[in-house]
């Protein structure tokens, strides 16, 4: 499977945090993977996570189960970065990204078996 497309140093990062409920340094958007800045390995690793999940579900899927998990999660009492935080397509990336090999034996929909591990979120 090809790696996403890496674009650095954008300002999209900066336009979307002021809708979103968390600081965005990097985003993925179906093949491309956007950072405000430089990409570190984590964030390579934890935007690659994404990447592979917007190939699984299709555009159209993730970009109707993103929000959907984010609005549930509102609904249950958390704020919106808590919220952020529990939608488990972030929380297989987070639990994941330190891992440099993880992207290359990843199981498809593994964020579908993916528990919040802890309250850190770094």
């Amino acid at each position: 499977m090809p790696l996403p497309v890496f674009i650095e140093n954008s300002r999209i990062p900066i336009w979307l945090s002021k809708i979103a409920p968390i600081n965005i340094g990097a985003i993925s958007l179906g093949p491309f993977v956007i950072s405000r800045g430089t990409f570190s390995a984590r964030t390579r690793v934890h935007e690659t996570i994404h990447y592979k999940q917007w190939v699984e579900l299709g555009f159209i899927g993730f970009l109707l189960l993103y929000p959907t998990f984010w609005i549930v999660n509102r609904a249950r009492g958390m704020n919106g970065s808590d919220a952020y935080f529990n939608i488990p397509f972030e929380v297989e990336a987070y639990d994941n990204q330190g891992d440099l090999g993880y992207i290359f034996r990843r199981k498809p929909f593994a964020w579908l078996r993916a528990k919040k591990s802890s309250d850190e979120n770094t």
